[in-house]
């Protein structure tokens, strides 16, 4: 079973490369972030026509996520619990049916929280990527109490270790790749989550995002961002994972590439 994950940066401008991905690829899930679109005017039947169901949580111009299967979906939640005044559209899940049974996916589009400015935890942006990820922390963690195969799978924005960009000590202090980021980011995984990459890839330098200004894709200039994080019951069943670099080379391509979990599920 492949379970992807890729910001698409609008589906609207990459159906192509979307299209053409899914049919090549052919993943069993895919969760997608940053469709940039409310939900009625996102293209289902052109994706519904490959042969999968669709969910989504979408937001206009800004934001939203879904989740693509190939097996039906149920027990859908769509937004983060914890903040009722949260009207971002970021985080979709759903059950999604196995041949063995079922896994329990999640689409992920973590806030960027920049412009940090001098004093950190009076940003708006910033301290709302910190707040949310502690109600990230504190969802998965009454996720994991089910005991299932569980995947959380998104653009985390969050540069887990220094050789995840091709210049650590130029992103240190971002919000991607700070202190309190990375302690909140700690934090999720110690509850019991396993990420995928770290335990079938590791290697320096495996990036999943390259800006499209100052020649970033051509020199590798990259970060790695993108994240499976799973529960022991999935990483339990897992193969493998592979970055589809090479969908950055296409035409009017995402700055994101996606990426892809193999499970034995």
């Amino acid at each position: 079973m492949k379970i992807a994950t890729w910001n698409v940066n609008s589906i609207k401008a990459r159906m192509h490369a979307v299209l053409a991905w899914l049919e090549a690829e052919q993943p069993d899930v895919a969760c997608l972030q940053e469709i940039k679109t409310v939900d009625a005017d996102f293209p289902r039947l052109e994706i519904e026509a490959l042969g999968y169901n669709v969910e989504t949580h979408g937001q206009k111009s800004y934001n939203g996520v879904a989740l693509l299967s190939k097996t039906p979906m149920e027990d859908i939640r769509r937004g983060l619990p914890g903040d009722d005044t949260d009207e971002q559209a970021r985080y979709i899940e759903a059950l999604v049916s196995t041949d063995r049974g079922a896994v329990r996916v999640a689409s992920i589009y973590l806030p960027n929280g920049n412009p940090v400015g001098e004093n950190p935890m009076e940003s708006p942006k910033y301290t709302y990527k910190l707040d949310w990820m502690d109600r990230l922390r504190t969802h998965a963690i009454e996720l994991l109490k089910h005991e299932e195969p569980l995947v959380l799978a998104g653009d985390y924005n969050v540069i887990p270790r220094p050789v995840d960009t091709h210049d650590p000590h130029g992103w240190w202090g971002d919000a991607l790749f700070r202190q309190e980021t990375l302690d909140a980011f700690h934090a999720i995984r110690n509850i019991g989550l396993y990420d995928l990459f770290d335990q079938f890839d590791g290697r320096d330098g495996q990036y999943t995002f390259w800006d499209y200004q100052g020649g970033a894709w051509q020199n590798n200039l990259g970060i790695r961002i993108d994240h499976l994080l799973c529960s022991p019951q999935a990483i339990d069943r897992a193969q493998g994972i592979a970055i589809h670099k090479m969908t950055r080379e296409g035409v009017k391509p995402s700055d994101h590439v996606p990426v892809v979990g193999e499970f034995d599920l």
